[in-house]
């Protein structure tokens, strides 16, 4: 596995805007209609990364926790599925069926809204407060396939609690650690280096 890190996007940056097809139902999903007021979890993943797979069933136990505390979660693929099947729209959808997911589940088919957000790895977290300004970037908790360490969410679930509560985020914010976006041929973002993370 080679492993990628957030590119850890600046604190304060306005949530870019986008609208992408929910693979779920078909409908397409507008960062627009998300009122001010309302804070925002985007995250990129994907089918088939080990480091999605490893954080699958307590993600989707986050975010049923989490919507119903007001928090509005969409999740992103933007991996190139010509080379990677698994990934498909139809994929996907069956995905979010057998994970339980309960948040849109769209397809960035260009690529072109991982590059806004410098999305680098899947999973990548991007959590947006009442402004829709970026309050948290980074990793779900500690928790890496083999390392031993429970998957509990603990570092997001903290960074969420205090965006709810109209609070600052955690000062202390690490990057993400997953498999690098699976970016088309000759479309790869100039962040992208295509190095290993430490």
């Amino acid at each position: 596995m080679v492993k990628t890190a957030s590119t850890m996007l600046p604190l304060g940056t306005p949530c870019p805007e986008f609208a992408l097809p929910n693979v779920v139902d078909g409908t397409t999903f507008r960062s627009s209609d998300v009122p001010k007021g309302t804070p925002l979890l985007v995250m990129f993943i994907c089918n088939h990364c080990p480091f999605v797979k490893h954080i699958r069933s307590q993600l989707a136990e986050f975010a049923r926790e989490y919507q119903q505390k007001g928090l509005v979660i969409v999740a992103i693929n933007s991996n190139d599925v010509e080379a990677y099947p698994d990934d498909s729209p139809e994929k996907m959808a069956q995905e979010a069926r057998e994970a339980g997911y309960t948040f849109p589940y769209l397809f960035d088919e260009t690529q072109d809204v991982a590059k806004a957000f410098k999305a680098a790895c899947t999973p990548d977290f991007f959590l947006f407060d009442r402004d829709h300004r970026l309050a948290y970037r980074g990793q779900f908790d500690d928790s890496r396939p083999g390392n031993g360490i429970p998957v509990t969410g603990k570092d997001l679930r903290a960074a969420a609690d205090a965006v709810l509560e109209g609070r600052p985020a955690p000062e202390n914010q690490r990057p993400s650690i997953g498999c690098n976006i699976k970016w088309k041929p000759g479309n790869e973002p100039e962040y992208f280096t295509g190095l290993p993370a430490e």
